[in-house]
């Protein structure tokens, strides 16, 4: 069974016009599937994870690419970064023949930054690079692509078109997660976790970070996890898990380079030093968090002490993987400053900021009376969202207004 996935257009729509499109993102979240299905019938396929593919593409990389020619989907392409040079001048050499080099080769991969590295010499201006995460609810639902819109009319339209939810179907949603193996089988929850967490720790981790004991690596994943919706402290990481600051802050960079973790910067401006600049960390898979915690079903994170941690996560990750589904970095952050006034999320768009809070509760209480310190900023600050249970679109004040979960 394969799921549409919301990606699929702008892949197809950027391989018009370059010559190499590259999906990143961490594994198992479907990237070569998605290629896969949606790749024309000439175009052929390889792994780099195949020993003698690989080989190949090490040693004689000119072979490499006339023994696959094009067009050509190349998987796991971290593996061989080294490629990008031969690739490049073949679609430069396409391109000076004056013949069209548009889709000649997909890249997949899901160590982004280790890849970017050797892109941005050499395929600046002839790639189309995409972030791919695990499911979103409206692609398990089978809803339309849309990027999450704070807009309240935007919002309206969408609420006569999407099924309310309760909160135990959302904590049930945040449990499983949105793995595309574990939402389209019945593979067992802990064991496909259980395989993840192991082959992540013996390949990626092996590959991007000089780890003396994984064991160490693994218990800094567990206090990661059961610090998403947090803020980011390098030197609490570091005593939790006794390591030195440099190697917490080394780590943290592989969780959010192979797609683990989102990091949410906070928003500040020249005109005061007031504004807290420590940034905040989410698990991207609130089901891989869920794991990592041991919580052992939706009603124990639903009633547990991380109840608004995890309800928080899904809310920002389900915004951020709108983002980018539609082919867009998210322009998004958290305000907080000295005097502890935060705002969970804030929406840039141009001039234009929405603040936006996160509540559990079904009717939350003066959830937005921090959005009057956005006032001071030099910019056109909107309708706030209070993202909640309620069950109704409706407004709070005449500046904020409920907004149901069901929405995103």
């Amino acid at each position: 069974m394969y799921l549409t996935r919301h990606l699929e257009k702008q892949i197809i729509e950027a391989s018009k016009y370059y010559p190499v499109v590259m999906v990143c993102g961490q594994r198992q979240v479907g990237k070569s599937t998605m290629l896969y299905h949606i790749k024309e019938d000439k175009r052929k396929y390889v792994t780099l994870d195949d020993a003698n593919a690989r080989r190949l593409a090490e040693n004689d990389p000119a072979l490499f690419f006339e023994t696959y020619g094009f067009p050509l989907l190349i998987d796991e392409f971290q593996r061989v970064p080294s490629l990008l040079l031969e690739m490049k001048r073949i679609v430069d050499a396409k391109a000076l023949q004056g013949e069209d080099n548009a889709g000649m080769y997909w890249l997949t991969g899901s160590q982004k930054f280790k890849m970017m590295q050797g892109v941005a010499d050499s395929l600046a201006g002839r790639i189309s690079v995409f972030d791919m995460s695990t499911l979103t609810t409206a692609e398990i639902e089978k809803r339309e692509a849309s990027l999450f819109s704070p807009d309240i009319e935007v919002l309206k339209k969408r609420f006569s078109q999407v099924a309310n939810k309760n909160i135990h179907q959302i904590y049930q949603r945040i449990f499983e997660g949105g793995m595309p193996k574990l939402v389209l089988s019945n593979i067992d929850r802990d064991r496909f976790y259980m395989d993840y967490v192991n082959t992540y720790l013996e390949r990626d981790i092996k590959e991007l970070a000089q780890v003396g004991k994984l064991s160490a690596f693994y218990d800094f994943l567990i206090f990661m996890a059961a610090r998403t919706a947090q803020e980011l402290k390098y030197e609490e990481i570091a005593r939790a898990v006794g390591v030195s600051s440099p190697t917490a802050k080394e780590w943290v960079s592989v969780l959010e380079r192979s797609g683990i973790i989102f990091i949410l910067r906070p928003y500040y401006s020249n005109i005061s030093n007031r504004l807290v600049k420590t940034p905040k960390v989410y698990f991207m898979d609130t089901g891989l968090a869920a794991y990592l915690c041991r919580w052992p079903s939706a009603a124990t994170i639903e009633n547990g002490a991380m109840d608004g941690a995890f309800f928080e996560t899904y809310v920002i990750t389900e915004i951020i993987k709108s983002y980018y589904n539609a082919g867009k970095q998210p322009n998004l952050y958290y305000y907080r400053d000295v005097d502890k006034k935060e705002i969970d999320l804030l929406i840039i768009d141009g001039k234009k900021v929405y603040p936006i809070e996160i509540k559990k509760a079904k009717l939350p209480n003066h959830a937005d009376k921090n959005f009057k310190v956005l006032d001071k900023l030099d910019m056109d600050v909107q309708t706030g969202l209070i993202i909640c249970m309620n069950d109704e679109l409706l407004p709070y004040s005449r500046t904020s207004w409920y907004c149901p979960v069901s929405l995103l």
